[in-house]
């Protein structure tokens, strides 16, 4: 008889147990499994038979995993580099229809002493345990003390693990909840100010994700999401998000003059990014907010003006209190506002209050006198509706100029939206005054929109699941899109389905689908990324080819041209031009190109009185597949960002 542990005895176990006429018989295999384990419970070094055991473990004699998982979880430690292995085999146990290995395996990943592991491993573990469902409290809470020690890891990687992992045994106790977000506040803190800027900001998104259960979490380290001038615009922009939600009456004048500050950075973006911050904070701060932002307006330049005359458009309405401040600050701004966004926000104001302000029908007057250059139509009518409301309330400085108005609308205006609404007036003025006032006397403001907008405190459950994942990132809807073109990308685009438009192309025939479904590498489109195509070199070729499909989908709702314009960049298609939200007809001009050189130029046209979506393709070469899986690409996006019905 050898002597126990020696390297003959080893050598003698791990024959038998690769023997496959051992391996048949269940009994035989069993005991030499177990004189492994009398071996390793004698202090013998076991660890030479790792491979084989592990081996072992696949079958369905719940003994013999018991005595697997046994030694595994003993020499897992011992051996970090074999550890990996017998975590794949516990992890698939994990998802057995049969509950006793499942809960079998789960005890046994958690005895395992991760410690050893690195990082990687050990959020891999957590992540696989996300699956299991404690079948007691009490192995419930003997779950989460085995995990408490993982929140104080130095890998902020293990501790989202850990803390998402917490968060969703424990949905019932959200006192639990509250004190494993307390217990990370450190490491969130420390990640937000990493040199790692992608860390940096996948931080910041999960502190915003954490403040709309806990608003006050951080508010004692607001000072920590002040920005640096050598950060990424990307960062400035969540940093100063946070910030508005951190504000209190103990740093509401610290964070306002940091907020001061950034309206005059050399980021024309970020600058209004902040702007519009401070009249978020306005609604419950408004006589500190308002007079930053009169003083903003002293500085006379257009892209600040732009932004504040719109905040203060949003303020009066939800705050009327400060509707008196807002009409002493206006007067000289208009000199500044050049954009539509800006123009529109200013005519609202003189229009809705301008019986306060007292240059307003002169300011108004010098757009009418500029109607014919004006190339926004949302400008035109938005003067027109707001001169006429002027007019009830200042009438003999604003007849004449109504009157010049209205006939330039209808008489001289191609634009057919801007022509209906001066119609529609002059029709609303033949029926008399009281009818007018009937219909366009409509509350100045509505302080109790604000109820709408103050966002109530959601329970950790509503966003538990999406800890730790890229959906606060992203966003919840945006995530899905980007998961749903990248399925599409990897996996090719499915076959379009004929009955979801009016009019297609050609066909695949029925009882070809299966032959085609079955060689799909030959069909696959594969559109080259970094494709980049000059809007002077794609007006050229547009116009030197011609249609070569074409076709309606019918379409509700309006488009978002941000969103669709990241959905097509996911799938390599480029984005040459692209009208605003809201512009009638709404165009864009998209451009693409296959590995064999085939060019892909695309118009899509809506027309929200038709509703219907027209989609133009043309092409440089004449290939009837790949024109069809473009279609196919083109038409799930689409579709997964629009509200096509089929």
């Amino acid at each position: 008889m050898p002597y126990l542990g020696s390297e003959d005895e080893v050598k003698e176990l791990k024959k038998a147990l690769c023997n496959p006429h051992i391996q048949a018989d269940r009994l035989r295999y069993r005991n030499v499994i177990q004189r492994v384990i009398r071996h390793m419970t004698q202090g013998s070094d076991m660890s030479g038979v790792f491979m084989e055991m592990v081996k072992a473990s696949a079958t369905i004699d719940i003994v013999q995993k018991k005595l697997v998982y046994l030694y595994m979880c003993t020499y897992a430690p011992l051996k970090p580099d074999l550890a990996l292995l017998a975590i794949n085999t516990l992890c698939k146990d994990c998802s057995d229809p049969n509950p006793m290995v499942r809960g079998l395996a789960l005890r046994s990943m958690c005895s395992l002493r991760m410690s050893k592991l690195d990082q990687w491993g050990q959020a891999e573990v957590l992540n696989f345990l996300l699956r299991y469902q404690p079948r007691s409290e009490e192995e419930l809470f003997d779950i989460l003390n085995l995990l408490d020690s993982f929140l104080k890891s130095s890998s902020p990687g293990v501790v989202m693990g850990a803390t998402k992992l917490f968060l969703i045994l424990a949905k019932n106790f959200p006192h639990v909840q509250t004190d494993v977000l307390m217990q990370v506040k450190g490491t969130l803190l420390a990640a937000c100010s990493s040199e790692s800027r992608e860390l940096c900001f996948a931080a910041l998104c999960h502190v915003r994700q954490v403040l709309h259960s806990l608003p006050g979490h951080f508010s004692s380290h607001y000072k920590k999401f002040f920005c640096s001038y050598s950060e990424p615009h990307y960062i400035k922009l969540q940093k100063v998000e946070v910030l508005c939600e951190l504000v209190n009456d103990e740093n509401v004048q610290q964070v306002l003059e940091e907020l001061r500050g950034y309206c005059t950075d050399v980021s024309a973006d970020f600058a209004q990014a902040a702007i519009f911050a401070i009249g978020s904070i306005a609604r419950t701060y408004t006589d500190q907010c308002v007079q930053i932002l009169t003083e903003l307006l002293g500085l006379r330049q257009e892209h600040i003006t732009t932004v504040v005359v719109q905040t203060f458009r949003d303020l009066v309405w939800l705050c009327p209190q400060c509707t008196e401040a807002v009409c002493q600050a206006l007067p000289g701004c208009e000199e500044s506002i050049q954009d539509s966004e800006g123009k529109q926000a200013l005519i609202w104001l003189l229009g809705v209050h301008g019986k306060r302000i007292p240059n307003a029908p002169y300011v108004l007057e010098d757009f009418v006198e500029n109607v014919k250059s004006e190339t926004f139509p949302a400008v035109k009518m938005e003067l027109l509706t707001a001169l006429l409301r002027l007019f009830l309330s200042r009438p003999a400085e604003c007849q004449d100029m109504l009157g010049r108005l209205l006939y330039y609308c209808i008489e001289e205006e191609k634009d057919m939206a801007v022509r209906d609404r001066g119609l529609f007036y002059y029709r609303l003025l033949l029926a008399g005054i009281d009818e007018v006032k009937r219909i366009l006397r409509s509350p100045q403001s509505d302080p109790s929109l604000r109820l709408l907008e103050d966002q109530a405190e959601r329970p950790v459950n509503s966003w538990a699941s999406d800890f730790n994942t890229l959906v606060p990132v992203y966003g919840k809807a945006r995530w899905a899109t980007i998961s749903k073109c990248q399925r599409v990308e990897r996996h090719g685009p499915e076959l379009p389905n004929t009955a979801s438009f009016a009019t297609s192309g050609p066909l695949i025939p029925e009882e070809n689908k299966e032959r085609v479904q079955e060689l799909p590498d030959s069909r696959a489109l594969m559109l080259v990324p970094n494709h980049q195509l000059t809007a002077e070199c794609f007006e050229k070729t547009w116009l030197s080819l011609k249609v070569a499909h074409q076709q309606v989908f019918p379409w509700q709702g309006a488009v978002h041209p941000d969103t669709l314009q990241m959905a097509l960049q996911v799938v390599n298609i480029q984005t040459i031009a692209m009208n605003r939200a809201g512009a009638q007809p709404w165009k864009a001009y998209l451009s693409a190109q296959d590995d064999t050189g085939c060019l892909f130029l695309t118009e899509l046209l809506l027309e929200p009185e038709n509703l219907q979506m027209q989609i133009s393709v043309k092409q440089n070469k004449a290939r009837t597949e790949t024109l069809n899986s473009f279609i196919s690409v083109l038409e799930t996006v689409i579709g997964t960002i629009g509200d096509i019905k089929s």
